[in-house]
């Protein structure tokens, strides 16, 4: 079985990649980022290898290259470090104390080899197609296995002639890609294989992560825009949703609804659990919900600050928003909690905590702090009532909330980016790099770009995610044997337990 296994990875990575570089273009040469502008910008990231400005024929000397700050660097490293705590082991605990004792360590375990498997892709040829030239979906194969990329290699940040290591952008990106996926399983917790699993990863990272990637976070960066021709180039240029104008710093679309939205898929497709609706499926250990609740929001500040991919005043903004929303949906989802039910639940400040950091994350590097707080006042009970309401009126087992919380709270703030952008709210506006000062803010302009966003995000993930599911059922199977299912995932798939007593 295990023969047969690794030989499907390497024939849907070959066809993976082949499809890649049979369809598009001869790469550009510069890279881009993730994250979106931080000096509020038209749309999202840099990253991008940055070309010099031309020198006129009559100055005496060129323009020297732009050096990566030690500042800019150091804190990026940091970024990285705590978006990784953020997964491993913020997520896995999250949701393994959610679950059922007897599954804990199966969740653990699919966290923690999703990241390292999710890792590895992203540097053979994930970071390549979501960060090189090629055409408005999907990013060429220039730079697969990191093909070029040395220590003295550069990329853009979102300020004209600052750059930092590309090495450092890699791995920060690196981040990004191995968490998005793990989000996935806590809609399918507790019933599906872990071969099937990871399968369907390598299917859904290669075409809905990577695709998404490129769309919203691929351009040339800003030393590429000189004049309004130069910006119709970048443009032209660019990922078709970064084009479009939407915003979205830190993966509200690219991370939070497309993650949410294959794990509806999945917990649909999969099936409910044995006894669900009949038998008690409590948490195990809210204790450890908790903690890795905290863990998440610590880490999250690598993961919204550290998009802006320099250390200055758009990373404290988007740090403070990220602290002042997530506060602000805590105590909202735990109010409406205790106005519903008649008291607040420590599961309800945590799940309040995670909804907050959804919420902002798309719009933390674009909106001030009290836009901030009323994005984080109002998703709580948005997400709230799709837990406690939508979810048992359709009937489908989302086991540990992820389309409610991820999807619809992703949703909800990347509409309130296209509208607390507004500087006449407190937003930072919208940059425009030909004039080099912030733009006019134009809500239905705006908004549209937002719109189209969100019903890519949806509609990529749910088509990838359907396809990939089939291809797992048909060559493995979803779902573990009931047999297994009502002994543990822990005992079943991986021989161990997480409790001895």
């Amino acid at each position: 079985m295990m023969k047969k296994l690794l030989s499907m990875f390497a024939l849907v990575t070959a066809l993976g990649l082949g499809f890649v570089a049979n369809t598009y273009a001869e790469d550009v040469t510069p890279t881009t980022s993730a994250a979106e502008m931080a000096t509020p910008e038209t749309a999202p990231v840099a990253g991008t290898a940055v070309t010099a400005p031309v020198a006129a024929e009559v100055a005496p000397a060129a323009t020297p290259a732009p050096v990566p700050n030690k500042g800019d660097t150091a804190w990026m490293l940091i970024a990285t470090i705590l978006v990784t705590l953020m997964a491993i082991p913020g997520l896995g605990l999250f949701y393994g104390g959610l679950v059922r004792q007897k599954n804990m360590l199966s969740v653990l375990m699919q966290t923690f080899m999703i990241f390292s498997f999710m890792g590895v892709l992203w540097a053979i040829y994930g970071y390549s197609v979501a960060f090189t030239g090629g055409n408005s979906f999907f990013g060429g194969l220039s730079k697969a296995f990191l093909h070029g990329i040395t220590p003295d290699s550069v990329g853009a940040t979102f300020s004209k002639g600052v750059v930092i290591p590309e090495l450092v952008f890699v791995a920060f990106q690196l981040t990004f890609a191995a968490i998005t996926p793990a989000l996935i399983i806590g809609a399918f917790a507790e019933r599906m294989k872990f071969s099937a699993i990871m399968v369907f990863m390598l299917l859904w990272f290669t075409f809905s992560y990577l695709p998404m990637a490129h769309m919203v976070w691929y351009w040339d960066g800003p030393d590429a825009i000189t004049d309004a021709k130069s910006l119709e180039t970048v443009v032209a240029n660019a990922g078709w949703l970064w084009a479009k104008g939407a915003l979205d710093f830190a993966g509200g679309t690219v991370v939070h609804i497309n993650a949410g939205v294959a794990g509806l898929v999945g917990a649909i497709m999969v099936g409910k659990r044995i006894g669900y609706g009949k038998e008690s499926m409590a948490p195990h250990s809210l204790t450890l919900t908790m903690v890795g609740a905290a863990l998440l929001w610590v880490g999250w500040f690598g993961f919204n600050a550290g998009s802006n991919l320099e250390a200055n005043g758009y990373a404290a903004l988007a740090l403070v928003n990220t602290m002042v929303a997530t506060g602000a949906a805590t105590l909202s989802w735990a109010f409406s909690e205790w106005f519903i039910k008649g008291k607040p639940s420590m599961l309800g400040a945590a799940s309040g905590a995670v909804a907050g950091l959804v919420a902002i994350t798309p719009a933390c590097g674009f909106v001030g702090p009290m836009g901030a707080i009323i994005i984080g006042l109002l998703v709580s009970p948005i997400c709230y009532f799709m837990v406690a309401k939508v979810k048992y009126m359709f009937g489908y087992d989302d086991a540990l909330d992820v389309f409610g919380v991820h999807a619809i709270g992703g949703v909800f703030g990347a509409l309130a980016t296209g509208v607390f952008v507004n500087p006449a709210l407190g937003g930072m506006g919208v940059y425009d790099y030909v004039a080099n000062a912030v733009g006019t803010y134009d809500f239905t302009a705006q908004m549209t770009a937002q719109i189209y966003a969100v019903a890519t995000a949806i509609v990529v993930s749910a088509v990838v995610s359907f396809i990939a599911f089939k291809i797992v059922d048909v060559l493995i199977g979803l779902r573990v044997s009931e047999e297994s299912e009502r002994e543990g995932l822990d005992t079943t798939e991986h021989g161990e337990r997480a409790y001895h007593a």
